[in-house]
């Protein structure tokens, strides 16, 4: 079990692995009453579209979380809430496709995969599967996932694998579990 010590208040950002004329996040942690708060602004190109989100989500000390609300610059909106054991709520209305799912992925963010590097607290070599809610920017479409963690060095270093996309990754984290690098896709910046 990794001890991963309190991290209030924080702010990272994160470009994309190319530089920062193809993505950039700002993002801030804090706690409020409600938990865990996570707010940032991405900006981002997928494909020949260029696109700006801004996100916050509220996670529990389990890091579960427990209502996102996410909006692009161009409009699009999606409110999802969880009560934290796997039934979801989809913009006010019972989303039964996201039963089970405990985690959410923001495919612009690599914070998100400090969500299940944090609440699954995996030791050496322990592996686990999950299934989430993927969402997909900038559309904001969301739909059920299944990833796989591995914890290469609890605490440092962890695998990822999307079970749905052929595709994996080796993130280091910080002392606090929050990812560092996402080789290929982002950068921890300074």
């Amino acid at each position: 079990m990794t001890i991963f010590p309190p991290l209030f208040p924080a702010s990272l950002r994160w470009s994309a692995w190319t530089g920062a004329e193809a993505g950039l996040e700002h993002l801030d942690l804090g706690r409020s009453a409600d938990g865990i708060i996570a707010s940032a602004v991405v900006f981002g190109v997928d494909g020949p579209v260029r696109f700006g989100l801004r996100y916050r989500l509220v996670i529990d000390d389990l890091w579960r979380v427990r209502d996102a609300r996410l909006e692009t610059t161009a409009g699009q909106r999606l409110h999802l809430e969880s009560d934290g054991k796997g039934r979801w709520r989809l913009d006010g209305h019972a989303a039964p496709g996201l039963d089970d799912c405990i985690d959410i992925d923001i495919e612009a963010t690599p914070f998100t995969n400090t969500l299940p590097i944090r609440r699954l607290d995996l030791a050496d070599g322990q592996t686990e599967l999950i299934r989430l809610a993927y969402i997909r920017v900038p559309s904001l479409s969301v739909a059920p996932g299944r990833q796989r963690y591995t914890a290469m060095k609890a605490g440092t270093r962890y695998r990822f694998e999307s079970l749905d996309h052929d595709f994996s990754a080796n993130l280091p984290v910080d002392q606090q579990g929050l990812v560092r690098d996402y080789p290929s896709l982002f950068r921890r910046l300074a």
